[in-house]
């Protein structure tokens, strides 16, 4: 029986290149798709490279077609985007959103998230408010399986310089063992360990909206 297709945009940040490294190790995987804005290289034997203009959405559908789960961990920052909002949300809102409504389109169904603690739509802070906005309207698309992953400080290897989050990456560990009850989503975590959470979470045939915070991600 041929394994799945999936799809993953966002392949060369963090998350995402943990992911194309587990989806290579599944068994019930046959393909990934890796959805990029420009030329990378991945040696793993199982991944098709599609350059996508997402600006274009007939592009962008074309390459979504034929999957079976789309996995979206892009993402960008307020120095790649030197501050421009309306730049900061074609990225983090427009891409994510127009992914889910062609997962939609074509008949995938299940489409995987990577959103941040404290998502909030009601938010007066820009970059949560965004991620809250994006996930509520995610949700309203006819998805049978929609799953979201809020991790807090991430832990891990960039490639790109983040002084602030190096820093973050030293101190919150040593704070790790004060967050507790509610405070437990709050604690970093490896972003091998969202990667994971999310390539478990692709394999259950349940439906319906899961919301992944710590607990449901650290095994």
């Amino acid at each position: 029986m041929p394994g799945k297709t999936v799809t993953v945009i966002g392949a060369t940040g963090l998350i995402g290149g943990h992911l194309v490294e587990l989806l290579q190790r599944d068994n019930r995987v046959e393909t990934i798709r890796l959805l990029v804005r420009r030329p990378v290289e991945f040696k793993q034997s199982k991944v098709d490279i599609k350059l996508v203009d997402f600006g274009d959405p007939e592009s962008f559908k074309l390459a979504i077609d034929g999957s079976e789960a789309v996995f979206c961990a892009v993402g960008t920052t307020q120095k790649k985007v030197k501050g421009d909002k309306d730049a900061y949300r074609k990225v983090d809102y427009d891409i994510p959103l127009h992914a889910a409504r062609f997962c939609a389109e074509t008949g995938c169904q299940q489409f995987l998230l990577v959103s941040s603690v404290g998502a909030d739509s009601k938010s007066n802070n820009f970059y949560l408010k965004l991620k809250g906005e994006v996930e509520d309207d995610i949700k309203l698309l006819p998805l049978q399986t929609i799953a979201i992953f809020r991790p807090s400080m991430l832990l891990g290897n960039r490639t790109e310089s983040r002084p602030a989050e190096k820093i973050g990456q030293v101190v919150m560990p040593l704070l790790s063992g004060l967050l507790a009850g509610s405070w437990r989503k709050y604690k970093p975590i490896h972003a091998r360990d969202v990667a994971a959470a999310m390539v478990r979470a692709s394999h259950q045939t349940e439906e319906g909206i899961f919301v992944y915070e710590y607990s449901r991600m650290k095994p």
